[in-house]
């Protein structure tokens, strides 16, 4: 893959996160007319930044990696998994589903879609592209300075969702509980 089909691939990327940041938009106005309560306003903006790093670093060190077919296209066919992943959660929650810790309170828990199986499946597809997404190029320095860096921020996210869905329902969420947000 060249680096301009690279490049204009992360462009794609950054055109689904904005569909993700509309969808979330909606999803927002929805959960706050129903009583929804936000939790962990604090982390967000970090997540923000470092979501957008993970675009500007693949670009940047893309530019002076080669593309290596067997990492790269196999990185690129994980990269699409963990898009679809997402989506299948978003579809999953439907209007619950939200880049910020939303919560309706009332609400039962969401235990379809790969709910069923995983207890926070989007942050799965989040760390797979994390890893992914900067080796289709072998941008490795990007991916192991995102996956430190999102591993510190969801350990913060995880327990923000878990306390707020605990709070919500008066009760430790199961393993396969849904959650209540995203990624941008």
């Amino acid at each position: 893959m060249s680096l301009a089909c690279y490049l204009l691939f992360l462009a794609l990327v950054a055109v689904e996160r904005l569909a993700e940041l509309v969808t979330a938009r909606r999803h927002t106005a929805w959960s706050l007319a129903r009583g929804g309560r936000e939790y962990g306003r604090g982390h967000y903006p970090v997540m923000v930044v470092l979501h957008t790093a993970l675009l500007v670093g693949c670009a940047v060190e893309a530019a002076y990696r080669p593309f290596l077919p067997a990492l790269g296209w196999t990185a690129l066919a994980l990269a699409l998994a963990a898009q679809g992943l997402r989506w299948w959660c978003v579809g999953a929650l439907g209007p619950r589903w939200n880049t910020r810790v939303i919560v309706v309170p009332g609400l039962p828990l969401v235990l379809a879609g790969p709910y069923r199986w995983l207890r926070h499946p989007n942050y799965v597809a989040v760390v797979v592209e994390g890893v992914a997404l900067p080796l289709v190029h072998s941008a490795w320095l990007t991916a192991v300075a995102f996956t430190v860096a999102n591993a510190a921020l969801l350990r913060v996210r995880i327990r923000c969702e878990d306390a707020a869905l605990a709070g919500a329902t008066g009760t430790r969420p199961p393993v396969a509980a849904g959650a209540a947000g995203g990624a941008p």
